[in-house]
């Protein structure tokens, strides 16, 4: 009985907790397509003010670089990339200068290829016949500094 009990408490209050962090950092605001979600965290606020300088402001938001296209990946990758940015920021041990994992950056990549394509497709491709990878070169023109 003990043990039931004890469960039962851990997860009422995995519950309180996780249901107050979800509130008090406007968790539903990361469901959505709005790149000022991404602002929620202060780290962000650099990244999302070079989004709006760059000229991808028009054209995309965080989501169709930072995230797959299909709904069930995209809300995979957006969980795990919460659960992972939470966990940083709550233990406080994330990096200074944030660094793209190297699944993310397959993701931006991919995202790339997608929208420009026909471009990609006239430039000269790397000798093994894959194209060079895009943020080699472009690393900084979705958040321009």
């Amino acid at each position: 009985m003990r043990i039931v009990l004890a469960i039962v408490i851990a997860l009422g209050i995995s519950a309180g907790v996780g249901t107050y962090a979800f509130v008090y950092a406007r968790g539903s605001s990361y469901l959505t397509n709005d790149p000022a979600a991404c602002a929620n965290c202060h780290v962000m606020r650099e990244h999302y003010a070079g989004w709006i300088k760059s000229s991808h402001r028009s054209v995309a938001v965080c989501n169709d670089c930072h995230t797959p296209a299909h709904a069930v990946p995209k809300y995979v990758t957006k969980a795990s990339n919460g659960f992972w940015h939470s966990f940083a920021f709550t233990t406080q041990r994330f990096p200074d200068e944030l660094r793209i994992t190297a699944r993310n950056r397959g993701i931006t990549e991919a995202a790339c290829l997608k929208c420009h394509q026909n471009l990609v497709e006239a430039l000269v491709h790397t000798a093994s016949g894959q194209a060079a990878p895009c943020l080699r070169c472009h690393a900084e023109v979705g958040h321009m500094r």
